[in-house]
């Protein structure tokens, strides 16, 4: 066999390498140096705290989280009690203005009563069922929690009582109620409508004599 006729094998050395080979090791070896950068801490970064720092840092933050805590715990409460007043509030007071539609009728069989003249033979079967419904209408009211004020002789309350005017009276203590013009009415205690009233008032000769 001549010269000519034999194959040079290739080389295997790493001289004979290709250039991109050489290209991906050093993308590797550069990747790999910039993850060991990346996972190493700084100096000075927080791994070279004290442990009693650490310790401080974090008693801080839980007593920061602690106080967030209690205060979104305490307006939810606030929030609930509002909530809880305002549903017990629609409940009692759902009536009023129904109820106060109503007074107007217990005052005109109230006025018919008192108008009518209780001697007479002939209509006294009609007072009877008068008086009768206007009973009936107030205690239904009642049932309710509408509660009639009728002050006659009560000293006066002026978040109960209207006073239409005062009058001199020596009988009475001053500021006592002695006439109800109209009574009144309350809803679960709160007024519904004051009722009218006349006032006693000192009588001013008896002040000049204690003088």
């Amino acid at each position: 066999m001549s010269n000519e006729e034999q194959t040079v094998p290739e080389s295997s050395s790493p001289e004979s390498s290709s250039p991109e080979t050489e290209e991906q090791v050093e993308q590797l070896v550069a990747e790999q140096t910039k993850a060991t950068e990346e996972n190493t801490p700084e100096e000075g970064s927080a791994s070279t705290e004290t442990p009693e720092a650490q310790i401080e840092a974090l008693q801080e933050e839980l007593v920061k989280t602690k106080d967030e805590a209690l205060r979104t715990l305490a307006e939810a409460q606030n929030i609930r009690r509002r909530a809880e007043k305002d549903i017990e509030n629609a409940r009692k007071f759902a009536l009023e203005k129904f109820a106060g539609e109503l007074l107007g009728v217990a005052d005109n069989l109230e006025r018919a009563l008192q108008a009518a003249d209780a001697d007479n033979e002939v209509i006294k079967p009609l007072l009877e069922g008068v008086e009768l419904t206007q009973k009936s209408l107030v205690d239904t009211l009642d049932k309710f929690n509408v509660k009639q004020l009728d002050p006659m002789g009560e000293p006066f309350d002026p978040q109960f009582h209207q006073a239409m005017s005062m009058v001199e009276n020596p009988d009475v203590e001053p500021n006592t109620v002695t006439l109800v013009m109209q009574k009144g009415y309350t809803l679960n205690e709160r007024l519904l409508r004051p009722a009218m009233v006349m006032v006693s008032k000192a009588v001013s000769g008896s002040i000049d004599e204690q003088a």
